[in-house]
């Protein structure tokens, strides 16, 4: 397996160019005749966060330790992002089979190119939280070094996840359509709009062993809190890896029937 990881990443190399070609595309396709353009990025999470904190700062408080806009909307951006990615991802084949049934070239671009795309999303999105950050007078502190290997767990969970769905939906069209439902039930499992430590018994056990609530709440330690990432962040890194390598792996065997089934 060691040998076959080492050609797949080669062929990433090789390939680039593609990649860069596919996501600059992919770029064009989402904002095409949009006015607003990047700026969707950033009103979508910010439209999302008034309407919740009007709900729980008003209705229904609830103690996050923090500004509850800061709290939703940190929230919100991280998991924008994955759900992004993963809403073009399981598409992206499917969509793309005049290029699959045609030259060989590593399919993976397609699911990579829709993180990518959305990532760029995130970085436009986080001009916001910064703003926020400063409104509410939070300082910047030494655990922003912290930030990469949060961002990189981040992508590689997205990138393993991405591919995943994008084979599935290949094989299986049902995919699509349960997907809307998955993502929708796993947002309200995830610490996005509340803390955790609300939900407590056999249920809160249960959600803890979902890997988005480490992520999010490591970016809110990191950027709000200033203090470390949770121990469960350890323990969503190493989830990571080894959905990433099997993701990979299963991807690239399943390569030989795409043409076949698209």
């Amino acid at each position: 397996m060691t040998n076959e990881l080492r050609e797949m990443a080669l062929e990433q190399v090789q390939f680039r160019e593609l990649l860069l070609q596919i996501t600059l595309r992919d770029l064009r396709v989402r904002y095409k005749q949009t006015i607003m353009g990047f700026g969707w990025a950033m009103f979508m999470p910010l439209v999302n966060t008034a309407v919740f904190s009007v709900i729980f700062m008003r209705v229904a408080p609830l103690d996050t330790g923090m500004p509850y806009p800061l709290f939703a909307y940190c929230g919100l951006l991280t998991w924008n992002f994955s759900a992004a990615a993963f809403r073009f991802a399981v598409t992206s084949l499917t969509g793309n089979s005049n290029l699959v049934t045609k030259v060989y070239f590593p399919r993976e671009i397609f699911p990579i190119s829709s993180v990518i795309v959305s990532f760029i999303d995130l970085l436009v999105g986080s001009l916001v939280l910064v703003g926020l950050n400063v409104y509410y007078r939070v300082p910047p502190t030494w655990m922003l070094m912290v930030l990469p290997a949060v961002l990189f767990v981040h992508v590689c969970f997205t990138v393993a996840v991405a591919m995943i769905l994008a084979m599935a939906n290949l094989f299986y069209r049902d995919v699509r359509y349960l997907f809307d439902i998955v993502l929708t039930l796993w947002m309200f499992s995830t610490s996005v709009l509340y803390p955790m430590s609300l939900v407590g018994g056999k249920t809160g056990r249960v959600l803890a062993l979902n890997p988005m609530t480490p992520i999010i709440d490591a970016y809110r330690n990191v950027l709000i809190r200033g203090v470390a990432p949770d121990p469960s962040f350890g323990w969503t890194a190493g989830v990571t890896v080894v959905l990433l390598v099997m993701a990979w792996v299963a991807f690239h065997r399943a390569e030989v029937s795409f043409a076949e089934n698209i």
